[in-house]
C-alpha cells in the first residue's frame, strides 16, 4: 500500500508539473500557428501544394519534436539540466575535452571532481581525437557558445513575431486599421512587458498555465471545425509520398518554402533547455498528450481552410477562425503571445546568468527576483537591450515574412547544433552502436541541414539579423573567455608563495591593520600576484586575510557541505578559502550570506583546532576573539584587474584577442598596451589591483 501511495503521489506530481510546463516551456511552440503560414512566400498554391506542406509539418513535428527531443534529447541531461551548454558540460565531465575544466582543477582529494571522467571505459577513438586536438576542442566550445547565443537571439525574435502576429488580428474586422498602427501597438505591448520584468515572473506566473492551457485546448477545437467544414480528408496528407510529390512538382521553390515550414517546430529547443525547471517525465507527458495533438489538429484545420481558400495564406490563422468566436480567440491569442514572449525573455536571463557565472560573458548585473526560486533572475542591462532590439525588429522590419525569415535562421541552427552535440554524446558517452548513431545523424542532419540551407537563402531578406547578433555574442563570449584564461596563466606564472609573503610582512614598515580582507584569485596553489603590489603600495595588510579562490564545477549545483573549504596557510591570520559553485548556483561574493558562511567556516576550523601549526602560538580563544573583532571592524573585498603587456614575438591573434578582452573588461584606453601602443605615465606592473 505504501508503494502504491508513493507511486500515485509521484504520478500526480508529474501531472501537476506537466500542467505548469504549458505556461513556461511550450509558449513559443504552441503559438507557432499564428505566424507559420503568413511567413511563407506562397505563389498561387494548389490543393496538392497545401497537402505537401502539411505533410512536411506533420513529419517535422513527429521526427524532431517527438523522436529527437521528447525521447532522445531529454535523456542527455547534465544532472537534470538541459540545453546546448548542458550537452557540452556533459561531454567535458566524461571526456577530457573541456578547455574550462582543464584550467580549473583542484588538487584537494577531499573535493569531488564532478567535471572529470568518471567512467571505467577507455575513451573512444573520437574522444581521443578531441583530447589531442586543441583546435577541435576550441571549435566544439565555439559551437556550444553559438548554440547559447542562438537561444538569446530566440529571446529577441519570439516576442516580436508572436505579439505582432497576434495584434495583426485587428486588421481583419477593422480594415481601416493600418499596418503602422498594428506595429505601434505591438511595440507598446512589448515595452510594457519589458518594463514589468524587474518585478519578476512569480507574481503573474499563476496566469501563464491557464492561458496557455486555454489556447492549447481551443485552437485544436477550431482546427477540428475547419477540418469538418472545409476538407474532411486532410489526414491523407500524413502519407510521406505527398512530400516527395511536393518537391518534384515545385523544385527550387518548394525547397525555399522550407524556410517558412521550419517555424512549425520553433520553441522545441525549450523542451530541452528548460529541463532543469521540471523533469523529463512531466515534459514528455505535456508534449505528447497536449502540445503535439494540439499542433497536429490546428495545422490540419488551417490547411483544410486554405485548400478551399488558397489565397488567404497571408493571414492563415485568423481567417480560419469562425466569426462567432473571433474576438474570444483574438484575446486568447494576444495573451498567449505575451506568455510565449515572457517565457523566452526569462530563458534569456537564465542563459546570460549561466554565461556570466561560467566566465563566458562580461559581468552584467543579475538580480534574483524571487526569494524562493533560485533560477528566477533579471538583468537590467540585458532587459533593456532586448527591449530595444525587439522594438527595433518590429518597427524596422514590421512584415511578418521578414521576421519569419530571421526566426527561421535561429530555429534551424539551434536544432542542427543540438544534433551535432547529441551525436558526440551518443558516441563518446553512451557508446551506442555506430550503425544506430549513424542512422540518427544521417536522418536529422539531412533534415535540419535542408532547413538550414533554405533559411540561409533568406539572409538578405532579414535572416541576417539573428545570425549577426548570435555571431557577435559568440565572439564576445569567446574573447572574454580567452582573456580570462590568459589572466589565469599570468597569475600562475607570477604567483607569490608563503615564503615571499612572510618576507614582505617582516618589513618593519608593513603594518597589520584591524579588519578582514578577502583577496580573490583564480589560482589555488599559491597566492595572487596582486598581493605584492597591494602590500608595497598600501604598506599594510589586514589582521585577518582570506585568499579566496572561486572554482567552477561542470555540474548544476554543488552540495552545501562542499561549497566552502577553509584551511590555514601557516601565517598569523592568513587563511585559504575555496568556494565551489555550479552553473545553476547563485553567487554573490559581497553578500552577507556568503560572508557569514565563510566566517562560520573559519570559526569552525579554529574551534576544531584543525590545521593549527606550532609556529603560530595563538590559543583558540585568542583566534576567535581576533576573528570576531575583524568582523566588527569591517570587511574589504579586493579583486584583480588584469592588464596584459605582450612581447614582440606574440602572434597577431594574441594581440587582437587580448585587446578585445581589455575593451570588454576595462575600457578602450586599456586595450592600447595590449596592441603595443605605449601610454604616457603608465604604471609598469603586470597586474593592477582595485579595492
Amino acid at each position: 500500500m505504501c508503494f502504491l501511495s508513493v507511486e500515485g503521489s509521484s504520478r500526480w506530481s508529474n501531472l501537476y508539473l506537466a500542467y505548469k510546463t504549458l505556461g513556461v516551456v511550450f509558449g513559443g511552440l504552441v503559438t507557432s500557428p499564428l505566424y507559420v503560414y503568413p511567413s511563407m512566400n506562397l505563389k498561387s498554391p494548389t490543393e496538392n501544394d497545401y497537402l505537401g506542406i502539411y505533410s512536411i509539418m506533420f513529419w517535422t513535428l513527429t521526427l524532431i519534436g517527438v523522436v529527437k527531443y521528447a525521447y532522445i534529447a531529454l535523456k542527455a541531461d547534465d544532472h537534470g539540466e538541459g540545453g546546448t551548454f548542458a550537452l557540452y558540460s556533459l561531454l567535458c565531465r566524461h571526456v577530457n575535452i573541456g578547455i574550462l575544466s582543464s584550467k580549473r582543477n583542484d588538487s584537494n582529494p577531499g573535493i569531488s571532481h564532478s567535471c572529470q571522467y568518471e567512467g571505467p571505459q577507455k575513451p573512444s577513438r573520437l574522444a581521443r581525437f578531441f583530447e589531442g586536438s586543441v583546435v577541435a576542442r576550441r571549435v566544439l566550445l565555439f559551437i556550444a557558445m553559438l548554440g547559447m547565443c542562438m537561444l538569446i537571439g530566440d529571446g529577441i525574435l519570439t516576442p516580436a513575431i508572436s505579439v505582432l502576429s497576434a495584434m495583426d488580428g485587428l486588421r481583419a474586422p477593422f480594415p481601416s486599421v493600418s499596418k503602422s498602427l498594428v506595429e505601434g501597438l505591438s511595440a507598446i505591448v512589448l515595452i510594457v512587458l519589458f518594463l514589468l520584468q524587474k518585478y519578476g515572473t512569480s507574481r503573474v506566473s499563476f496566469l501563464f498555465s491557464p492561458i496557455m492551457g486555454t489556447w492549447t485546448l481551443t485552437t485544436p477545437m477550431v482546427g477540428i471545425y475547419g477540418i469538418i467544414q472545409h476538407y474532411p480528408s486532410i489526414f491523407k496528407a500524413l502519407s510521406p509520398h505527398y512530400i516527395i510529390h511536393f518537391f518534384l512538382r515545385n523544385g527550387k521553390e518548394g525547397w525555399l518554402l522550407l524556410g517558412g515550414t521550419v517555424l512549425c517546430i520553433t520553441g522545441s529547443e525549450a523542451m530541452f533547455a528548460d529541463l532543469g525547471h521540471f523533469n523529463q517525465r512531466s515534459i514528455q507527458m505535456a508534449f505528447l498528450f497536449t502540445i503535439y495533438p494540439s499542433l497536429v489538429l490546428t495545422y490540419a484545420g488551417q490547411t483544410a481552410y486554405l485548400i478551399k481558400h488558397p489565397n488567404d495564406h497571408d493571414d492563415g490563422f485568423y481567417k480560419f477562425v469562425p466569426t462567432t468566436v473571433y474576438w474570444p480567440m483574438f484575446i486568447i491569442a494576444t495573451l498567449a503571445a505575451i506568455v510565449a514572449s515572457q517565457s523566452l525573455i526569462s530563458a534569456t536571463f537564465s542563459v546570460i546568468k549561466q554565461s556570466v557565472v561560467l566566465d563566458y560573458f562580461p559581468r552584467v548585473k543579475v538580480v534574483h527576483t524571487s526569494p524562493n526560486k533560485e533560477g528566477e533572475v533579471y538583468s537590467p542591462e540585458v532587459n533593456y537591450i532586448l527591449m530595444v532590439l525587439c522594438v527595433a525588429v518590429i518597427l524596422i522590419f514590421g512584415d511578418g515574412k521578414d521576421i519569419g525569415n530571421a526566426f527561421g535562421v535561429v530555429v534551424s541552427l539551434v536544432m542542427l547544433i543540438t544534433t551535432i552535440l547529441l551525436t558526440l554524446v551518443m558516441v563518446m558517452i553512451w557508446r551506442k552502436p555506430l550503425l544506430l548513431v549513424g542512422l540518427y545523424f544521417v536522418v536529422f542532419f539531412t533534415m535540419e541541414g535542408a532547413y538550414v540551407s533554405a533559411v540561409f537563402t533568406k539572409i538578405p531578406e532579414g535572416g541576417w539579423i539573428p545570425f549577426a547578433i548570435s555571431f557577435i555574442l559568440a565572439l564576445i563570449m569567446f574573447g572574454w573567455f580567452y582573456g580570462r584564461q590568459r589572466k589565469i596563466e599570468y597569475e600562475m606564472t607570477h604567483k607569490i608563495d608563503l615564503e615571499t609573503l612572510s618576507m614582505l610582512l617582516s618589513d618593519p614598515g608593513i603594518q597589520r591593520v584591524p579588519g578582514m580582507c578577502f583577496f580573490y584569485s583564480n589560482i589555488q596553489d599559491g597566492l595572487t600576484p596582486i598581493l605584492g603590489h597591494y602590500i608595497k603600495n598600501m604598506r599594510s595588510m589586514h589582521k585577518i586575510t582570506v585568499f579566496t579562490t572561486l572554482r567552477y564545477l561542470l555540474v548544476p549545483k554543488v552540495a552545501p557541505n562542499e561549497r566552502i573549504v577553509i584551511k590555514k596557510l601557516g601565517l598569523k591570520g592568513v587563511y585559504g578559502c575555496l568556494i565551489q559553485y555550479g552553473y545553476a548556483d547563485s553567487l554573490n561574493l559581497e553578500g552577507d550570506d556568503l560572508v557569514s558562511q565563510v566566517t562560520d567556516s573559519l570559526q569552525a576550523l579554529i574551534e576544531n583546532h584543525s590545521g593549527l601549526l606550532p609556529s603560530v602560538p595563538l590559543s583558540i580563544e585568542e583566534e576567535l576573539l581576533e576573528l570576531e573583532t575583524a568582523k566588527l571592524t569591517g570587511i574589504v573585498h579586493i579583486r584583480g584587474k588584469a592588464r596584459f603587456y605582450i612581447g614582440k614575438n606574440s602572434t597577431l591573434f594574441d594581440k587582437a584577442m587580448l585587446a578585445f578582452y581589455e575593451v570588454l573588461h576595462n575600457n578602450c584606453r586599456s586595450a592600447l598596451p595590449a596592441l603595443g601602443i605605449p601610454l604616457p605615465q603608465r604604471i609598469e606592473v603586470g597586474m593592477l589591483y582595485e579595492a
